[in-house]
């Protein structure tokens, strides 16, 4: 940092103190201030001064009081002699003819360190080298200035004619001023009187300065009086005339003629009228803007004329004169802490920022200035004090409300201070300029707190506003390229790149006036993209590509913007609440899974409809492949496991949370893809004939050939009748149910390899934890894996009964034993059911194979006993044909045992356990049969039974103990006993 002062230690110095020769037109230095964009809020005046006229008028007003302060008489420059000289020791200047003034001439140390500096936390070099000073410096050189008088001369840019001719005016002055007082002095007016043509260079220099103090004396009287003026005013309206009239036509001054002598009575006439304040002071330069523009051009010179950033070392002594001016300026305390603190802020604008000790002074006298408003409600002051203080605001706010293009890595030192100052302003224009505030309790408004509240949301709207424009600059210029970025996912990345650059930055600063700087920041952020991301949200009807980026992006920036808000509020009273408040999600990750469960119905609609189609078209061809089952089956396997790999290849965060959604679809698609497969092919009961009603035997009688045609003939309707739907559909005969079954068990053997491929996806799955692959659940199909059990159990009952009880029912139900036993024997059932028993060998898979023989054993044995329980008045049996009927069952068995390449034995036993329980009642004698039914329904129906036995109901359970079954034997059995005792019980007739 550049240091603000440079020391005016005794040897060599920068300043020209050595004057150059008396010239018409003197060169100063050039100011190096750069133009800003700051006008003065101590006021614009209406006259045509310009700050030349203005400065020259102050220096003019400096004299005077540093003159009179003393009772010795004022000398000139050229009158002073070694180190307490006032002037140059110009060899040009020798009428050294009046006393040295002590005010002016007081010798200019810098042994001691400013106080002034140091209550403005102003720090002094530990060695510098005073203005001007260099290698090479020596008696030849120019010597630093050594008096009060000639370091302000040299800081105004005084030309040093100039300067000797105001001191000669003010000796004359001065030998009428005895027992007065400089204020009650109109010191324009004065010099006029006492300076004539012949005392300037040229009429030109001598014509502006007659106008300037002219145009003066019209600011400070008829412009910008202390005293307002009434419009009836005699003496302002002819001091107003002559003043125009010497505009365009010089008078002549230097002399007491009768022009001089109007303007002295028009001018006193106004200057001397009383402000109150019961003083003889005339007021000719206390009125407001004047004085503060005047007041303003002396402070300036606090600041090195070579180094317009610094203050020079003799600031003390300096403003120690300065202030004497206060009296003909009508300056206060209060005023000078207005006004130097406008000059500090003024400096460090006008020098390009960078010295930032003239911004921290600046705010320094702020704290100053707040003290005073406080302390007064003078309406004058609290008018300038609103124009000053909306000035230094409106600067600053410029700046702040837009930070991100106002501060870089070049210039962020810059920002504490500027903030520092404006809070400073805004919090004395709101709590003791403006009227609203007093109505409220102070503690409702924290000032700095709103202030950086505003700086905060306000930069960074306009800070995304930029980052939306080259987001969508940079989605155009890569438009050709492929897969170019969509600009909501390019906006999310710069925005969260922003606000990173914001909490390393900028909020660390603002955090000293606002606890939540970071949390305010990135809820901004978020509300910002927020507008964006939910315009956005709101237009997606379907899953694409960009859809998921630029949603993923989305929620990727709001948890890092969150976990910002939540880590910056960690030590805030309601931990960050207010301003998580202020962050209501984007729901981007409840939009994606919308939009995945809009593309699961879509995939899963279409594989409903494919099933419905194709299921309508399935032939269920054994010969279509080697292994048997549907094409269909393998093409719906197919589909799902596209759907699987390009349900994972979906660009989102979420696969395992919405896995399980998929899952269920596809595996509700299967089940109604094997419910539909299944439907239509009956059941075991759909194939089992309906039981004839009982009847018994006529005794003796052969069945005539006639009779058992016409009985065949009744059978097969009715059972015909039950089946109707089989017929005339070759997609289900027994190869195309087994073709089925096959299906079925494909289905369920791949549920396992495909959920092993469910688990592969999810471990290569970004987003994929431990709990997903523990939780097996979730990865499983529940409802089609039973479906296929329970198709696979249906099917192959119903395979079985078809066979035994609709296929082979020409040589069961109707060729079984019908007429003689001996006769119609089993062997052409077994036959057929050998040559069923190949097709399914050959066409049931292996693993299945088992359960459809056992199947068809169980259905053969249901058969075999319905044969001789249930096969209706064109069978019947004697006990003799009781050995007939045990052969044939064992050779059913041993079809099926197939001599050990068949069933199990013990399978066969299980199954064939009931037919063996029955068939010793065809060896038992019809008594003991009578005896055992008595028995046994007694024991059923009880004490009631004991008048009349009743019928028991048919139950189809048959075992040897069971009423019903012993029924049915007496019903077959061909004999008289049995025969009487059905005809007198129950009155059974003999035919249907």
């Amino acid at each position: 940092m550049a240091h603000l002062f440079r020391d005016l230690s005794l040897g060599h110095s920068k300043r020209e103190s050595t004057p150059p020769p008396l010239q018409t037109k003197p060169r100063m230095p050039p100011s190096k201030l750069t133009s800003t964009d700051l006008q003065s809020p101590l006021g614009q005046l209406a006259s045509q001064l310009t700050d030349s006229d203005l400065r020259l008028t102050a220096y003019d007003v400096f004299l005077a009081v540093c003159r009179t302060s003393s009772s010795k008489p004022l000398s000139s420059s050229a009158s002073a002699s070694n180190s307490d000289s006032l002037g140059y020791n110009s060899p040009s200047q020798n009428n050294n003819h009046s006393p040295n003034s002590p005010a002016l001439q007081r010798s200019l140390t810098s042994a001691a360190a400013s106080k002034m500096k140091k209550a403005l936390g102003l720090k002094s070099p530990g060695s510098k080298k005073s203005p001007g000073s260099g290698p090479g410096s020596g008696e030849g050189k120019s010597k630093r200035p050594t008096t009060v008088g000639e370091l302000m001369r040299i800081q105004m840019r005084i030309p040093e004619t100039v300067d000797s001719r105001v001191r000669r005016a003010l000796l004359r002055i001065g030998g009428g001023l005895v027992g007065r007082r400089i204020e009650s002095v109109v010191l324009p007016l004065e010099l006029l009187q006492q300076l004539k043509q012949s005392d300037f260079t040229d009429q030109q220099e001598y014509d502006a300065w007659q106008k300037r103090n002219l145009k003066v004396l019209e600011a400070g009287l008829l412009l910008h009086p202390r005293v307002s003026l009434d419009k009836s005013n005699n003496a302002s309206q002819r001091l107003r005339q002559i003043i125009h009239a010497a505009l365009d036509r010089p008078i002549e001054t230097g002399k007491n003629n009768e022009s001089m002598q109007v303007l002295r009575s028009a001018v006193m006439s106004l200057a001397s009228r009383s402000d109150g304040s019961f003083s003889d002071s005339c007021h000719w330069a206390d009125g407001i803007p004047l004085n503060l523009r005047l007041y303003e051009m002396l402070l300036e010179t606090c600041f090195d004329i070579n180094d317009e950033t610094s203050i020079v070392e003799e600031v003390d002594e300096l403003m120690e004169h300065i202030k004497k001016t206060w009296v003909v300026l009508g300056i206060n305390q209060m005023l000078h802490n207005l006004c130097f603190t406008w000059v500090l802020f003024h400096r460090f604008v006008a020098t390009g920022q960078v010295e930032m000790d003239l911004l921290y002074a600046a705010d320094g006298q702020l704290a100053e200035v707040a003290k005073d408003a406080k302390a007064t409600k003078d309406p004058d002051y609290s008018r300038i004090l609103s124009s000053t203080l909306t000035s230094v605001l409106g600067w600053a706010e410029k700046r702040l409300l837009a930070y991100h293009d106002t501060f870089d890595s070049g210039n962020i030192y810059t920002m504490q201070g500027i903030v520092s100052l404006g809070v400073s302003a805004a919090k004395i224009l709101v709590e003791d300029v403006s009227s609203e505030y007093r109505r409220k309790r102070k503690g409702e408004v924290d000032v700095a707190r709103n202030r950086i509240d505003t700086y905060i949301r306000s930069s960074l709207r306009t800070a995304f506003a930029q980052r939306m424009e080259k987001a969508d600059s940079s989605r155009r210029a890569s438009k050709n390229q492929p897969n170019p970025l969509p600009v909501l996912a390019i906006l999310a990345k710069d925005v969260g790149e922003l606000a990173v650059h914001e909490t390393k930055v900028f909020s660390p600063i603002l955090k000293g006036w606002h606890p939540l700087a970071a949390g305010v920041a990135v809820a901004t952020l978020h509300s910002c993209y927020a507008n964006e991301i939910e315009q956005f949200i709101s237009g997606i009807m379907e899953l694409t590509p960009d859809a998921v980026q630029v949603l993923r992006a989305a929620d990727k920036l709001e948890k890092d913007l969150v976990q910002i808000a939540v880590e910056d509020a960690v030590d805030s009273e309601d931990g960050g609440k207010a301003i998580i408040r202020e962050m209501p999600p984007y729901e981007a990750e409840t939009a994606i899974a919308n939009l995945v469960k809009g593309w699961i119905k879509t995939r899963l609609d279409r594989l409903k409809e494919w099933v419905d189609r194709n299921l309508q078209q399935e032939v269920w061809n054994p010969q279509a492949n080697q292994e048997g089952y549907a094409p269909s089956a393998v093409e719906i396997l197919r589909i799902i496991d596209e759907t699987l790999d390009a349900f994972f290849q979906l660009p989102i965060p979420t696969h395992p949370a919405l896995l399980p959604d998929l899952m269920a679809g596809l595996d509700k698609c299967l089940q109604y893809y094997v419910m539909k497969a299944k439907s239509g092919c009956g059941t075991r009961n759909t194939y089992i004939p309906t039981m004839p009603a009982l009847t018994r035997c006529e005794i003796g009688s052969k069945f005539q050939g006639v009779w058992k045609k016409k009985e065949k003939s009744q059978n097969s309707q009715k059972r015909n009748s039950q089946v109707a739907t089989m017929n005339g559909d070759n997609s289900f005969g027994i190869p195309q149910l087994c073709v089925r079954i096959n299906t079925f068990h494909r289905i369920r053997s791949e549920m396992d390899v495909l959920e092993k491929r469910i688990i592969t996806h999810l471990r290569n799955c970004e987003s994929a934890h431990v709990e997903d692959f523990s939780n097996g659940l979730s990865k499983k199909f529940e409802l089609t894996p039973s479906a296929c059990v329970e198709g696979v159990q249906l099917l192959s009952e119903a395979v079985a009964y078809k066979i035994v009880f609709h296929d082979l029912s020409h040589v069961l139900w109707d060729g079984l034993y019908v007429g003689e036993p001996s006769s119609s024997r089993i062997d052409p059932l077994l036959q057929e059911l050998e040559r069923n028993l190949l097709i399914i060998s050959e066409t049931v898979h292996e693993r299945v194979r088992t359960r459809i023989i056992t199947d068809t054993m169980k259905a053969s044995c249901d058969g075999f006993l319905l044969v001789l329980l249930a096969g209706g008045p064109s069978r019947a049996f004697s006990r003799q044909d009781s050995q007939i009927i045990e052969d044939d069952f064992k050779a059913l068995k041993d079809l099926f045992w197939a001599n050990g390449d068949g069933l199990p034995a013990d399978l066969i036993d299980k199954f064939s356990s009931t037919v063996r329980g029955v068939l010793p009642l065809f060896r038992t004698d019809s008594e003991s049969l009578i005896e055992r039914f008595r028995r046994v329904t007694l024991e059923t129906y009880g004490s009631s039974a004991r008048s009349r036995l009743p019928l028991p109901p048919t139950s189809g359970q048959w075992n040897p103990t069971e009423p019903n079954t012993l029924l049915r034997v007496l019903c077959y059995r061909n004999d008289e006993t049995a025969s009487k005792f059905l005809k007198k019980t129950y009155n059974l007739p003999k035919k249907l």
